[in-house]
């Protein structure tokens, strides 16, 4: 028995069972299996966990005993499907189906891949869907090295994705917090849910038109190797969003937005992604756009409700627990102070590891640097800072230089009375500073990070 008619047959029980065709891991399992391979080859082949491969395998073979009526595992496989073969056929001849468990065969099915009433897996029939086949362009995303836990932060995306359907979903926080790592996890966990699972980094587009050309180049290329070559003209991206159900990460979305202006202004040459976001949000499709950067489009915080497709997640720090990992990581063992130090520097994991990084090479202790409360800020922080400090305008400048005067949070009136800035113009700048997390809000008051707030103290 054949690799397509062992899938035609597990997809056809698969489907019956659950709903669902056979998706790239699943395919992936039950040709790996019959190849004889270990679960670690496939994981391996695979780009993901062998426990994964695991569980996967695991539903597949109860899935398949409960519908066979026998006891199906990974080393049986082959043989309970030749089982199943013989007994289609010889129970075929003179019968229109035949019923095994809860799925019935049609005569149709029942034909040897081999013979012009055969489908492939991948073959639409009258009956049902093609399977899905993954398609990934995903070159662009970054390796995930240690990824420390964000258990809510991973299970509210995967809700808005994978069972609200949000269509826009914008994932910001101050730099060094975790976005992009957070953003790789997400996709390695949920992208076999999706017919098309897409990363690019925005710095690499400089106009919208070469990155609509990349997207609909991929669409149009897998679409022609899933089915016979055709001259078709390529549609509008929306339509290919509409036709399909795709995953496109963009990250490091600042990039497309002024600096020295107030968050979320786009460049001239960006500004027809404005209209792509519009369109995203506005027409019904099956995709979802992750935008992942320091700043939301300015449009999105004003879309964002219950009642739109579009999310907004503002990422914070790490807890204690997932922090002081990076600490051990580190080598700093002194448990009693890392709580206190954790606090300091905000649970930001680039923060923590830049200051860790210091205190190892230079043999400080942890209760030495907590004396006075000392903020150290490493050459490579300060690098990190200067970039989204470069970024504001001059009006986010002088707001946040009178909150580093602050010894403790301020509201809006003890702000306005120092003259300087108009009622109006307070507002926009706290705003602003607030979409790209540089602020922080407790209730009516305002203040500034104390890692922020040193560096700003030291202009």
């Amino acid at each position: 028995m054949n690799l397509k008619e062992v899938l035609t047959l597990a997809d056809r029980i698969v489907f019956e069972k659950t709903g669902q065709h056979l998706d790239d891991l699943q395919a992936a399992v039950l040709k790996g299996t019959l190849q004889r391979e270990t679960y670690k080859h496939i994981a391996k082949d695979f780009d993901c966990s062998e426990s994964s491969v695991r569980k996967v395998g695991a539903e597949l073979w109860e899935i398949l005993s409960e519908e066979l009526g026998e006891d199906v595992s990974k080393s049986n496989l082959s043989s309970a499907m030749e089982r199943l073969q013989i007994f289609l056929f010889s129970k075929h001849f003179g019968q229109d189906s035949v019923q095994i468990g809860f799925v019935n065969f049609c005569g149709e099915t029942l034909h040897s891949p081999d013979t012009p009433n055969s489908h492939s897996p991948n073959q639409e029939t009258s009956n049902s869907k093609p399977i899905k086949t993954l398609h990934q362009d995903l070159s662009e995303m970054p390796e995930l090295g240690n990824f420390y836990d964000r258990t809510p932060e991973l299970q509210t995306l995967t809700t808005w994705i994978l069972q609200q359907n949000c269509r826009l979903i914008t994932l910001t926080g101050i730099s060094g917090i975790g976005k992009t790592s957070l953003a790789v996890q997400l996709v390695q966990q949920i992208k076999h849910e999706f017919e098309y699972a897409v990363w690019y980094t925005l710095d690499k587009f400089p106009t919208i038109d070469k990155f609509q050309s990349n997207l609909t180049q991929l669409f149009s290329q897998s679409e022609n190797l899933d089915s016979s070559p055709t001259n078709q003209k390529r549609l509008p991206l929306i339509k290919y969003l509409q036709n399909h159900r795709c995953l496109i990460v963009l990250d490091d979305v600042h990039h497309l937005f002024c600096s020295g202006e107030l968050a979320g202004k786009y460049k001239p040459d960006y500004e027809e992604y404005r209209s792509l976001f519009k369109q995203i949000e506005k027409f019904s499709h099956q995709s979802c756009f992750l935008l992942v950067g320091w700043e939301p489009p300015k449009e999105v915080p004003q879309l964002t409700s219950e009642n739109t497709p579009i999310r907004t997640l503002q990422l914070t720090g790490l807890d204690t627990a997932a922090a002081g990992e990076i600490l051990r990581d580190k080598g700093l063992t002194e448990i009693d102070n890392c709580e206190a130090l954790i606090h300091r520097y905000q649970g930001n994991p680039l923060w923590l590891k830049s200051v860790a990084t210091l205190i190892q090479e230079l043999g400080i202790g942890a209760t030495e640097l907590l004396i006075d409360d000392t903020i150290l800020l490493p050459e490579d922080l300060k690098d990190v800072l200067q970039q989204q400090y470069d970024r504001t305008s001059e009006l986010e400048k002088q707001v946040m230089s009178l909150l580093a005067t602050e010894n403790q949070p301020v509201n809006f009136a003890k702000l306005l009375q120092n003259g300087q800035i108009s009622s109006s113009d307070l507002l926009n700048a706290l705003q602003s500073l607030s979409r790209r997390c540089l602020i922080e809000k407790q209730e009516s008051l305002y203040t500034l990070p104390p890692v922020l707030k040193q560096y700003i103290k030291g202009l």
